[in-house]
């Protein structure tokens, strides 16, 4: 039985986590206010503190360090400010780990035991300005790279990041160097896709003068270049396969010699890699290194695709725009229609597609207000697309939902004397979900649970209560 201290100043939400809490065995204080839940901190010394960030009476996360360093007490950062400036916020100022509203109970939970379990927390410093950080997004997938982004962002392990060109790599790759530990030394991106492969070796690690003809200086390679810093290895998966070999001799021995020199240079540098490819396709054709992969992703950070997270749109759109009149371009405003249509389409280029359409319109429309009509004649594929009926399709789809809920409700004997409504039907939604994604994944939970965003134990869970079939299961 552990003491946890919940400063929470929404009721409801104070009363849920602590019954969650109590049904574990826990022992629960409570507060709605900073000050009073920081005496109580000094006064009682809970095991486990789980905060809002802002209260009443001030932002949790500027008090957060001096916990964890004043205590050693882990905390637990929750909060509906779920942007990834928060994270990394929790991430520097010691957090356990952090949440973002609306979270899932169990991960709550399971976070809550890992934290007695280990007790131990993280990082320090303080960045405030969140216009600086150009990574958006609410939707679940993106929430879950934001909080591993809290974790990671001050250490030195290699990050493999992947994803769909236009996704935002290197927007990642720069805010894991501007916020870390080396953000006063150089970022250095280098895209191996752009270089001609007999040109790679020599502009990764320099030459020396008279190494090859018209070598009539030496010359610092981006290696060195990026001394102390971070090296952004893009498009890794185009690298030439000699190139691959010199490339893990380094990272296995932390030093090089430049081209047609003999003394060591160190390499004090931070890699973080980026590819558009499928790697274990690459590495079972026989075109990249098995253990010089392992090398690198030592962190794995998947971008999802801008079609998986047509949630975050709307918020893109209107950051887009800010950047736009920060440009220079006209500013404008986005109807909710015209949100609504660019949800229909697929977004082949991604994150940067939109934000090429976005400043675009900003451009050519005279209109102070973008519509529909104006989106569509910028995406023309979509009038061939069954989905392009608008914001009708929103409509059906509802309607499509309400019949189905409708007629589950008259199969029941009585509405009146139903107590478990809710939680009825979200079991029949959940089977099909969960079913689907488990057969695209072939069993492989962990893809799984990344897809649906939810925690893999929070899955495992429900494929066991729902008897959902997991052929091949994989962890």
């Amino acid at each position: 039985m552990a003491n946890i201290l919940i400063i929470e100043d929404d009721a409801g939400i104070r009363t849920v986590l602590s019954r969650a809490l109590q049904a574990k065995g826990h022992d629960v204080l409570r507060s709605d206010k900073l000050r009073d839940g920081l005496n109580r901190i000094q006064r009682e010394k809970p095991d486990v503190v789980v905060s809002d960030v802002m209260l009443p009476d001030g932002n949790a996360l500027d008090y957060l360090a001096g916990v964890k360093k004043q205590f050693g007490i882990p905390v637990v950062v929750i909060s509906a400010r779920n942007n990834v400036l928060t994270a990394i916020r929790a991430g520097k100022a010691g957090a356990f780990e952090y949440l973002p509203k609306p979270f899932d109970m169990d991960m709550l939970i399971d976070v809550v035991d890992r934290a007695l379990a280990q007790g131990q927390g993280r990082q320090l410093e303080d960045p405030d300005n969140e216009e600086v950080l150009p990574i958006v997004g609410r939707s679940n997938n993106m929430q879950e790279i934001f909080r591993m982004l809290g974790k990671v962002i001050q250490t030195d392990l290699s990050v493999m990041i992947t994803g769909e060109s236009g996704t935002g790599k290197e927007l990642i790759a720069k805010t894991l160097h501007d916020h870390g530990s080396r953000a006063d030394k150089p970022f250095i991106a280098v895209n191996m896709a752009a270089i001609p492969a007999d040109l790679i070796e020599t502009e990764l690690f320099g030459y020396e003068k008279g190494a090859f003809t018209g070598a009539d200086h030496q010359q610092a390679g981006k290696f060195e270049q990026a001394q102390g810093g971070t090296l952004f290895l893009d498009e890794i998966g185009d690298m030439p396969e000699t190139a691959q070999t010199r490339l893990l001799r380094v990272l296995q021995e932390g030093e090089f010699t430049r081209v047609g020199g003999s003394n060591n240079v160190n390499a004090n540098v931070r890699i973080v890699a980026a590819t558009h490819r499928n790697m274990e396709d690459l590495i079972r054709e026989g075109r990249f290194r098995e253990d010089l992969f392992y090398r690198l992703n030592v962190v794995p950070v998947f971008l999802p695709p801008l079609r998986a997270r047509v949630d975050d749109i709307a918020d893109l759109v209107h950051h887009f725009i800010r950047t736009g009149v920060k440009k220079g371009l006209p500013d404008k405003v986005f109807h909710r229609d015209a949100i609504d249509v660019m949800r229909l389409h697929q977004w082949p280029g991604n994150i940067r597609e939109l934000e090429n359409l976005v400043h675009r319109l900003m451009v050519l429309k005279a209109d102070d207000v973008i519509n529909a009509d104006h989106v569509h004649k910028e995406l023309p594929h979509l009038g061939n697309r069954e989905q392009t009926e608008g914001s009708d399709l929103a409509s059906k789809k509802l309607l499509n939902i309400e019949q189905f809920v409708r007629g589950y409700t008259d199969m029941l004997p009585s509405l009146d004397e139903e107590t478990n409504l809710h939680t009825r039907l979200m079991r029949e939604f959940e089977r099909p979900i969960i079913q689907l994604v488990l057969d695209h994944t072939k069993g492989n939970q962990l893809a799984a649970s990344r897809i649906l965003g939810i925690n893999r134990n929070t899955l495992r869970k429900k494929i066991q209560e729902l008897d959902i079939s997991s052929k091949g299961d994989q962890p």
